[in-house]
This record gives C-alpha cells, sequence and structure tokens, in this order.
C-alpha cells in the first residue's frame, strides 16, 4: 500500500485569537487522496528564534487573527513578513483565517478588510469560529491549505525532473561532441 502524502502545516497568530500550542496529526481524504497532516500550533510564541525554526518546519501556513482583536488582525502583515523572508523562495503556502466569527456583536475588523488582505497576500480567506465549527469551515481551510501544497510540490518535482533530464543531455551532448573531435 502506497504511504500517504505528508504535509507538514504551522498555525500562527498572536496568542489569544483561538488556537492552542500543540502537535497533533490528522489523516484526511482530500479529493480523493489520503493526506497525512502534521499540525503544529504554535499558540502566539513570541520568540522570533522559535518562530522561525517553526517556519522553516512548515510547508503551508496557516495565519489566525480574532476579529474581535484589531491588534491581532495589524499584527498579520508583519508575520507574513517574517515567513517570506525565512522561507526562501517566496510565495509560500498561505490561508489567512478570522476566528471568532461566532461573536459578531464584538467585531474590530470587517469581513472585507480580511478578504482584501488576503487578497494582497495572494491567498485563501476564511472566517469561521473553531468552536462553533458547524459548517467544517476550519478544515476546509486546512484542505485547501494542503491541496496548494501538494501542487506547489508537484510543480518543482516536474521543475526538478525536467531540470535533471537537461544536465544529462547536456553532459550526453558534451561526451558526444569530445568523442566526435
Amino acid at each position: 500500500m502506497a504511504k500517504s502524502p505528508e504535509v507538514k502545516l504551522a498555525v500562527f497568530g498572536r496568542a489569544g485569537v483561538g488556537k492552542s500550542e500543540s502537535t497533533y496529526r490528522h489523516q484526511a481524504t482530500i479529493d480523493d487522496e489520503v493526506v497525512a497532516m502534521e499540525i503544529l500550533d504554535t499558540a502566539g510564541q513570541e520568540d522570533t528564534l522559535q518562530k522561525e525554526s517553526h517556519m522553516r518546519w512548515g510547508d503551508g501556513f496557516v495565519i489566525v487573527y480574532d476579529i474581535t482583536d484589531r491588534g491581532s488582525f495589524e499584527e498579520v502583515g508583519p508575520l507574513r513578513g517574517l515567513l517570506e523572508e525565512v522561507k526562501k523562495p517566496k510565495n509560500v503556502p498561505l490561508v489567512l483565517v478570522g476566528n471568532k466569527a461566532d461573536l459578531d456583536h464584538a467585531r474590530q475588523v470587517g469581513t472585507e478588510e480580511g478578504e482584501r488582505l488576503a487578497a494582497e497576500m495572494a491567498c485563501a480567506f476564511y472566517e469561521c469560529s473553531a468552536c462553533a465549527d458547524e459548517g467544517g469551515t476550519v478544515a476546509e481551510a486546512f484542505h485547501e491549505l494542503c491541496r496548494e501544497v501538494r501542487r506547489r510540490k508537484a510543480v518543482q518535482g516536474k521543475t526538478r525532473r525536467r531540470s535533471s533530464t537537461t544536465h544529462v543531455k547536456q553532459a550526453i551532448n558534451k561526451m558526444l561532441t569530445k568523442i566526435s573531435s
């Protein structure tokens, strides 16, 4: 039996946005393929070295803010900047999540603001409530991130194969040139 593809996902965001510090494994069927996810929830760790280490570890990233806490939303940009600095090349697989949508009466960040920021960051956007996720929005956010990670890995794999084929062709051509000279 073939091994399930494994995807490492790291969750970042200010402390108190509705995450819990832990690492856990989850298996899901996404687009008819079983995918093993290893999910690291950083729970708003403030230590930059630890954040960078988690960023290097991950294949894909979820940045979470609390819709009732404007400060958590304002930390998304700098967090994304650090992520792009650590993960080169830029344009890493990313999902933006506005959490605590069940607390709409205390909202400080509008849905449109989250959508606009996600568009600027060229990533998917979800607004949900982790504690009242009846529609499965949290799972869909993780599944979409897994799809994006898998798409990018497939593209990188094809690029590498093409690149190595080119090198082999060049080596053969050099050998043939030396033989015929």
